[in-house]
């Protein structure tokens, strides 16, 4: 059984999580973190998620205990830099869902995994990995005058654009085409004065109301279009995949893995 320790238990992700590790056969809660300004801090978790199958009560993220296994961590990218740190620490493994980070907290990630094994993903959905192998598959068999373009749509109250899982859909037909993401990389064309190249890969974004996630990769040419769309009804999709993340994490040595590794699709 693997004990899972949820930091940001308090938010969206983080009741999802706890209601995943209720259902999880393999996983059961162990801590449940929140700020120590938290209203709900020393409050049963039980009050605010009905479903937990604990008598945990939320405690302080600044005391990590040691009886965790693996940290599951979906906080900002600065809350999530010091759970890491404290990680390493204690020589605990951590599955990271943390989105919007830059070069630089991507390479503290890379550092991290040398001592601790990481699985980190842009998306713990296990359609939206299948995904990330379909659209590959197409950028490699369309043929190369086809345009390319990704969609994304999500709740009003999410902060970074385009989401972590357009951009690893584009990183995954970058690296299909061989093409250097960055280079190709379009988000905005109110600037431009030209017409669409085949050679890039164009984002477009809609935040609204309480949309959990919809992504949609296009390849279109004249005469035909293909679209690779994944739809998510609720945020269970990924706490679910995220604890199988930590079930399979656990005594796994330290490293640098990914939802594919999870699912054996590579």
């Amino acid at each position: 059984m693997t004990r899972v320790g949820i930091y940001g238990a308090n938010g969206r992700m983080g009741l999802a999580l706890i209601e995943a590790c209720a259902q999880a056969k393999g996983a059961e809660l162990e801590q449940a973190c929140v700020r120590s300004t938290s209203a709900l801090l020393d409050q049963p978790v039980k009050l605010v998620q009905p479903v937990a199958n604990s008598d945990i009560s939320f405690s302080s993220e600044s005391l990590p205990r040691d009886s965790v296994d693996v940290w599951i961590d979906f906080t900002l990218p600065e809350g999530m830099q010091a759970h890491l740190a404290k990680a390493i620490e204690q020589k605990k493994a951590m599955v990271i869902g943390t989105t919007g980070l830059n070069a630089e907290e991507m390479q503290r990630l890379y550092e991290a995994a040398k001592h601790i094994p990481i699985v980190f993903s842009r998306n713990y959905s296990v359609g939206i990995n299948l995904l990330l192998n379909l659209v590959q598959v197409a950028a490699t068999k369309l043929a190369d005058e086809m345009d390319i373009e990704i969609f994304e749509s999500h709740h009003r109250n999410k902060i970074d654009a385009p989401s972590g899982t357009a951009l690893a859909i584009g990183e995954a037909i970058a690296s299909a085409k061989g093409w250097q993401h960055d280079d190709v990389a379009v988000y905005d064309r109110s600037q431009h004065h030209h017409a669409k190249s085949q050679n890039e890969i164009g984002y477009s974004v809609l935040r609204a109301g309480d949309i959990v996630g919809e992504h949609t990769a296009y390849f279109a040419t004249m005469g035909e279009r293909l679209e690779l769309t994944h739809r998510s009804a609720s945020r269970l999709t990924f706490a679910a995949g995220a604890v199988r993340a930590a079930e399979w994490l656990k005594d796994k040595p330290e490293g640098f893995y990914d939802m594919q590794d999870v699912l054996n699709l590579k």
